[in-house]
């Protein structure tokens, strides 16, 4: 499961071979959510809502790269990182 993308405790992960529709997981200490790379709605788990807005402010502003570490994980292929939020 690559490590995308780490900032304000958050980590963000890309698992290969997921399953539709194009997510990433967000992970905030004991939570995890799985966010939908389209629209940006949580598809399963829950974060506080002030990570959960963090999470949605960098996924806004990387929504074309998280695409293509998407289709990379898709095929095996490490993705590349995103910058963090600062």
């Amino acid at each position: 499961m690559p490590e995308i993308s780490r900032f304000f405790g958050i980590v963000i992960y890309i698992y290969f071979r997921e399953h539709n529709p194009p997510h990433f997981h967000a992970v905030y200490g004991e939570t995890e959510a799985l966010i939908e790379i389209k629209t940006l709605g949580v598809l399963t788990g829950s974060l506080p809502p002030r990570a959960l807005g963090l999470v949605t402010e960098w996924a806004t502003m990387h929504q074309d790269e998280l695409m293509k570490a998407w289709e990379q994980a898709s095929s095996y292929q490490i993705p590349r990182k995103i910058e963090p939020l600062k």
